[in-house]
């Protein structure tokens, strides 16, 4: 895990990362997620070890592209990991 981690959960990176053009995949479980940055910050999940190019998109949300938009990429997230895995 990352030593100055977003989420006491996921293992996501800073926003800086993002303002850099950086996308970025991971996974908790049986959820897998990818983020990317653009105009705005997309999320998307799906439960499946297949990666995002090949698995099929559950779910996806857009947040604009700011700090407290990141943080409610995070949170939303943070809302779909499954509640036996907590």
């Amino acid at each position: 895990m990352r030593a100055n981690r977003v989420s006491e959960i996921l293992d996501i990176p800073q926003f800086s990362y993002f303002q850099f053009g950086n996308d970025f995949t991971g996974s908790y479980d049986t959820l897998s997620y990818k983020i990317t940055p653009g105009e705005q910050i997309k999320a998307q999940i799906w439960h499946s070890r297949l990666c995002s190019e090949r698995a099929e998109i559950e779910e996806e949300q857009q947040y604009p592209m700011s700090e407290e938009g990141f943080r409610d990429l995070v949170c939303w997230l943070e809302s779909k990991v499954p509640k036996k895995s907590l």
